[in-house]
């Protein structure tokens, strides 16, 4: 009986107090190709001279792919897209939202879509850049209540658990930047705690309409929503400043002190002329209603069950699933080499995942598919040379090789989550310099990662450690409490939402 109140009064709550507005998208076209821009000019005769190709650029260096964006924003002429999954209001997000709202005091069109998961305490600043006439920002599946966000999946959890993951930066229709990366100081080497090593890359030529259409695609999909739809009326006078820090002041004069952003903006940098193809999920997803033939995951599971000599798999959040499991020991079974990397337990930032993550070690390498473990401690260099050696303390990068050809660089994660509940995308590429380029650098990995091994049937972890060899028999760097903790987890039937 008290169960049936409860049920009653949260759908009362859902129904009557915090169910999304009806709201029918009006007519919106993709940002047209604009070369008549200084960015365009620069960009048009590369472009011309490669013809049904694209360009890219991978972003490595996370100041290097906070300066793409910064760069490409602070040239735009004509209109910005920008979607993303978390956008953080520190040194980095600051900047940027500082410079979309110059860009549109200089006459640029500003359309920013939002995941709402990771807009709480956001409401004021992004009002304040709605309210620009050329700014316009909507958020995707929002929560309606704006204090209480927890509350949402108690009424509408099937809703708002499925998130929008995307990320992608496209300017005046002829240049696009797409990858991991999020929008905060620990994805572009701008903070002081924990850390990421991602992946980016930028894209001109012929797929940057695709992403430019992709855009509009969710930007008029039923569940983007006006800003002003869902946030309250806000003070007029809120201010987007950034703290005058020590670190603030660092990160802006090492950045001041690059080339990089100049010779990107000119298009004097080392594009990789590449087929390519943007994957991305039918934004319905979001509601549960796009077809399973419509999604990233049925692009890339083909192309990897035919792999034939080579697949690499880097997702910091690995959870393959029995349907999975099954490919990845179908494809070594083919004789093709089957190499995994994800974070090791000290070095996840989710430590859920790792539980759904830990099942499958056993079942991989008795199949003879090689497991990495990034360290914690691998990530801090003096030279940053590889995704594999970024600076950080935690994976981010999501990227596949296949057969030394193809390549993938995009926001999909190898779990349950993006595979069936969160909207992805990302560039399929072919492109053997740089997959095999990737696949070397995985080749000399034991110095940044534990390398898995069974050994009478138990699991040990073996790495390099300042020119000596050391191996554990347990998880390396945890306490007992910890990794009993993950054992609980693993035992939960939670895998569907990893």
């Amino acid at each position: 009986m008290v169960l049936i109140i409860i049920v009653v009064v949260l759908l009362t709550i859902r129904f009557f107090f915090f169910r999304v507005p009806q709201y029918s998208p009006p007519m919106s076209l993709p940002a047209s190709v604009n070369y008549r821009t200084q960015l365009g000019q620069n960009i048009e005769p590369l472009v011309v001279n490669n013809l049904g190709r694209t360009g890219v650029l991978p972003l490595v260096k996370g100041q290097e792919a906070f300066l793409a964006r910064l760069a490409l924003v602070e040239a735009a002429e004509s209109t910005i897209d920008v979607q993303y999954y978390i956008w953080h209001q520190d040194i980095t997000g600051t900047l940027l939202f500082q410079r979309l709202l110059a860009a549109a005091e200089r006459g640029v069109k500003v359309r920013l879509l939002l995941d709402d998961n990771n807009t709480t305490g956001k409401d004021a600043v992004l009002s304040a850049l709605d309210a620009h006439p050329n700014i316009d920002v909507r958020l995707f599946n929002p929560f309606m209540q704006r204090q209480w966000r927890a509350l949402g999946f108690l009424t509408d959890f099937f809703r708002v658990n499925r998130r929008m993951h995307n990320k992608s930066l496209t300017v005046d229709g002829v240049i696009s930047v797409v990858g991991g990366r999020n929008i905060g100081d620990e994805y572009f080497d701008a903070a002081t705690g924990v850390v990421f090593a991602d992946l980016d890359v930028v894209a001109v030529g012929a797929v940057v309409p695709a992403i430019s259409a992709e855009f509009n695609r969710y930007w008029r999909s039923r569940s983007s929503y006006p800003l002003a739809l869902i946030v309250p009326p806000q003070a007029a006078n809120t201010e987007l400043s950034l703290s005058e820090t020590t670190a603030a002041t660092a990160y802006m004069e090492s950045l001041a002190a690059s080339p990089f952003a100049e010779l990107l903006v000119k298009g004097s940098v080392d594009w990789h002329w590449v087929e390519a193809q943007l994957l991305s999920d039918d934004p319905s997803k979001g509601l549960g209603r796009a077809p399973a033939e419509n999604s990233v995951m049925a692009t890339l599971a083909p192309m990897m069950q035919n792999a034939e000599e080579q697949l690499t798999i880097i997702s910091p959040y690995f959870v393959p699933t029995a349907q999975g499991k099954r490919l990845l020991q179908g494809v070594a079974a083919q004789g093709a080499k089957v190499a995994v990397l994800t974070n090791s337990l000290m070095a996840t930032d989710v430590a859920p995942v790792h539980a759904g993550y830990i099942k499958y070690r056993k079942p991989l390498l008795q199949h003879g598919i090689q497991l990495f473990e990034l360290k914690p401690s691998a990530t801090v260099h003096e030279k940053r040379e590889s995704v594999l050696k970024s600076s950080g303390a935690s994976l981010h990068a999501k990227t596949f090789t296949i057969d030394n050809q193809w390549m993938f660089v995009g926001s999909f994660n190898m779990d349950p989550r993006s595979a069936r509940l969160n909207t992805e995308m990302g560039l399929l590429f072919k492109s053997p310099a740089l997959a095999q380029t990737l696949n070397q650098n995985l080749a000399n990995i034991e110095q940044h990662a534990y390398v898995l091994s069974l050994e009478n049937k138990q699991l040990r972890w073996c790495t390099m450690e300042e020119e000596k060899r050391e191996c554990f028999d347990d998880e390396p760097g945890s306490h007992w409490i910890k990794n009993s903790v993950i054992r609980v987890l693993a035992w939960l039937p939670i895998e569907w939402l990893l």
